[in-house]
This record gives structure tokens, C-alpha cells and sequence, in this order.
């Protein structure tokens, strides 16, 4: 009697265990409950709208794919500038939300294949006339960009263009970026297109792009720890189903009114 007790509760200690990705770092089998980490005001890929509910592109296209997977979603929101360690300490599962794919994050995170074009731009305030035609003439500007971000590694690794500038302000999400940008504490904020395109729309007469290229075009695509490699297969593959019936063009319709997505298939 004593074998079978041991033997039972064993099996229930199993069978604990390996049903959550987020408690679960060996990627297991059939988890309900898939932690994804977001930064939750990075309009319009993911953040709170006026009454205060998660939003946005991304969120609705990884809804879809739970939705298809059978699983829940629970969104988590990360200190951007630290998602190595949010995603390999095992905190979240994989990262939606508009995330490019970079070589030094493939060092600790595996992608879906790529399902949008992004690139770098400069935003100026509505009633500024700066003479900028290239990066380099952001020489004696206060410059903004989002920590973590890949403006931020692109200028880090770029001295002299960063020590041209008169300053360089770095903020944790770019909501905080745009207040400052808007109130004159910082002339320059280099950003996504996606989201200065989508925060000029939503705010029109503030806000200008100045149409020069900063850094190297990338692609968004949703990134896992490298121990869940099942996990992005099985999402792969409902991403792919999502696409083809057409209900990620209908979504990019809702919030871009075009279609956005430009995976490789």
C-alpha cells in the first residue's frame, strides 16, 4: 500500500508540473497558461486605452493565435530595456509586441518568422524648423530615443553620431518620450515609423516627420526563450493560418487601414 501512495503522489507531483510554460522552463507539452511579455504603453503594437484595457495590434493578433491554440495569454508587462532577463530568468514565455529581430537578441531568444517591416524615423514638434537632412545633422540637438529599443543600440554603437548630440535622453516607454517631445525638453525622438506614424494620426498638428534614415531597416517578429522552441512552432503555426484566411490583414486593417503584414511565407 505504501508503494501505490508513493507511486500516486508522484504522479500527481508530474502532472503538476508540467502544464504551465510559466512555472515550467523545460517548454512543456500542453501548457495552459503562456506568459507574454509586452511593453504595455507602445501604442499601437500594445497598450491601455482611456478606459484603462489592454490594447492594441499585437495584443489582438496574439489573442487570435491563443484563441487557435487552445490556451490563455497572459500579457506581462516588462522593463523593456531588461528582456533578456525577463525572458531567461523564465519570468514570461516569449515576447509579442513589436519586437525586431536582431542579432544580439538571437543570442538568448528563438523568432517566428518576420511579420512586419520596421524602420527608424525622426519626429520633430509640430512648430520647430530644424535644418536636418541626415543623422548627422542632429549634431547639437537633444536627442530622445526609448531604452532598449533599437534606436538605442543603434546609437550606442554609433560614438561619434552620439557625441554629436547635445544631450541624449533615454525613457523607459515611448508615451513618456512623446510628453517630453511635445513639451520642449527634447528636440529630436527617434522612433519606429509604426509608432510615430499611428501617434501623429492620433494627434494630428503635433507632430512632424523629418523623412532621414537612422540605422538599418529590421523586422518585428515574436520572440521565445530559447527552451521553448515547441512553444514558437506551434504558435509558427497558427500565425500561418492566421494569414492565410486573411484575419491579419482584416486586423491590420482595423488599426493601420492598410495591410501591414509582410511575412516571409
Amino acid at each position: 500500500m505504501r508503494k501505490i501512495f508513493l507511486l500516486l503522489m508522484l504522479t500527481i507531483f508530474l502532472t503538476a508540473g508540467c502544464g504551465n510554460y510559466a512555472s515550467d522552463n523545460s517548454g512543456g507539452k500542453n501548457p495552459n497558461v503562456i506568459r507574454v511579455g509586452i511593453d504595455d504603453e507602445y501604442a499601437p503594437m500594445g497598450f491601455h486605452n482611456a478606459a484603462g484595457e489592454l490594447v492594441g495590434f499585437d495584443i489582438d493578433l496574439a489573442k487570435e493565435a491563443a484563441r487557435r491554440l487552445g490556451v490563455k495569454f497572459e500579457f506581462v508587462p516588462i522593463n523593456w530595456n531588461k528582456k533578456r532577463e525577463e525572458i531567461t530568468s523564465g519570468r514570461i514565455d516569449m515576447i509579442w509586441n513589436g519586437l525586431d529581430v536582431s542579432e544580439e537578441r538571437k543570442e538568448y531568444m528563438v523568432f517566428t518568422k518576420p511579420y512586419m517591416s520596421n524602420r527608424q524615423i525622426l519626429l520633430i514638434k509640430h512648430d520647430k524648423n530644424f535644418d536636418i537632412h541626415s543623422e548627422y545633422d542632429l549634431a547639437g540637438h537633444v536627442v530622445a530615443i526609448q531604452a532598449g529599443s533599437t534606436s538605442e543600440d543603434y546609437i550606442r554603437a554609433n560614438v561619434d553620431l552620439r557625441e554629436s548630440f547635445k544631450d541624449l535622453k533615454t525613457y523607459p516607454n515611448f508615451k513618456a518620450a512623446f510628453a517630453d517631445l511635445y513639451s520642449g525638453n527634447v528636440d529630436v525622438l527617434i522612433c519606429d515609423e509604426i509608432v510615430g506614424r499611428y501617434e501623429m494620426n492620433k494627434n494630428p498638428g503635433k507632430f512632424d516627420v523629418i523623412e532621414v534614415r537612422v540605422g538599418l531597416s529590421t523586422e518585428f517578429a515574436v520572440g521565445f526563450d530559447k527552451r521553448h522552441i515547441e512553444l514558437r512552432d506551434r504558435v509558427q503555426k497558427v500565425f500561418d493560418e492566421i494569414i492565410k484566411d486573411g484575419t491579419a490583414k482584416k486586423i491590420s486593417n482595423q488599426w493601420f487601414n492598410a495591410d501591414l503584414i509582410t511575412s516571409r511565407r
